[in-house]
């Protein structure tokens, strides 16, 4: 971090740190295929296999954007192998996808690394959501015939207009808060990846708003049933408890206030998402009963 003086924090001056700062983030990136150096110095102590395994597919903790500001934390970040967690930024779409543990070890490591290569192959092939979500269910079943499955959840937001489309495989918890109201998002709930041969997937659309912040829940278990209403309360608690924080500290503050909130309750390896929704040009956005009056097709707000 740089911290500038009030007489040289300039735009100008923040503007030139801002492409220095890019273009070491470019550099190390790089280098970092070529040396071992950076790994071992971002590391506390050893990793497990698996948690090797993990980090070596998974993209990162943050990614931001003009529109969002996207975070993540799981623990525990040097044994577990089993989250799966990805996205892909272009100049039209975010597309976030975040998966349930399927538990501690290697097996549990190779199922995701399976799966996030999978979803990766179809995404680069052009496939949507949907054929995504189709092409990582078959590879999953033709490789463990539906004794290992995935629960999923495969999102794509159209950046210009906070439009959504949503393939829920099973998925983790998402949890909304708008306008100081916090409140699950009940989405329509299929198979998960791997779980039948030929499983049909269906994408639903939604919508965030400016000002919105979504808070993804995943746990090795597989996420807390409907009728769980206790979690639900801690979960929606922790949320609140972290609404003044920033979207780079809600993660582990979440995670924190959980295992405060329901100590017998939370598993062991949890992952936890928040974004952080912008949008384009918040002044062209008025909302009207929950949504948008701007008269522009498109599906509700969650």
């Amino acid at each position: 971090m740089v911290v500038l003086p009030p007489d040289r924090a300039t735009p100008a001056a923040i503007e030139e740190l801002a492409d220095v700062a890019e273009t070491l983030g470019h550099a190390l990136r790089v280098a970092d295929r070529h040396t071992d150096l950076y790994h071992r110095t971002r590391r506390a102590h050893a990793l497990s296999v698996p948690a090797e395994m993990q980090w070596d597919v998974l993209p990162g903790q943050a990614c931001t954007g003009a529109e969002f500001d996207l975070h993540a934390y799981w623990e525990p970040s040097y044994t577990s192998g089993g989250h799966v967690l990805d996205w892909c930024a272009t100049e039209e779409e975010l597309t976030l996808v975040v998966a349930n543990g399927t538990g501690p070890g290697t097996p549990s490591a190779l199922v995701s690394n399976l799966a996030l290569n999978a979803i990766r192959n179809a995404r680069r092939a052009g496939l949507d959501l949907v054929g995504q979500a189709s092409l990582t269910d078959q590879a999953l079943y033709g490789q463990h015939r539906g004794e290992r499955s995935l629960s999923a959840l495969l999102l794509s937001f159209t950046r210009a207009t906070g439009e959504v489309r949503v393939v829920d495989a099973g998925s983790p918890t998402v949890w909304r808060d708008r306008g100081g109201a916090t409140g699950r998002i009940d989405l329509e709930r299929q198979l998960p990846l791997g779980m039948f041969e030929d499983t049909v997937y269906a994408a639903q659309r939604l919508r965030v708003l400016p000002g919105d912040r979504l808070v993804f829940v995943a746990c090795d278990r597989g996420e807390p049933p409907p009728g769980d209403a206790d979690l639900d309360r801690s979960v929606g608690r922790a949320i609140e408890r972290t609404r003044r924080t920033s979207c780079a500290d809600t993660p582990r503050a979440v995670v924190r206030a959980l295992r405060e909130e329901a100590p017998g309750g939370l598993p062991d390896d949890v992952l936890v998402l928040c974004l952080d929704w912008h949008g384009r040009d918040p002044a062209r956005w008025r909302a009207v009963d929950g949504e948008e009056s701007e008269g522009l097709p498109g599906p509700p707000a969650v």
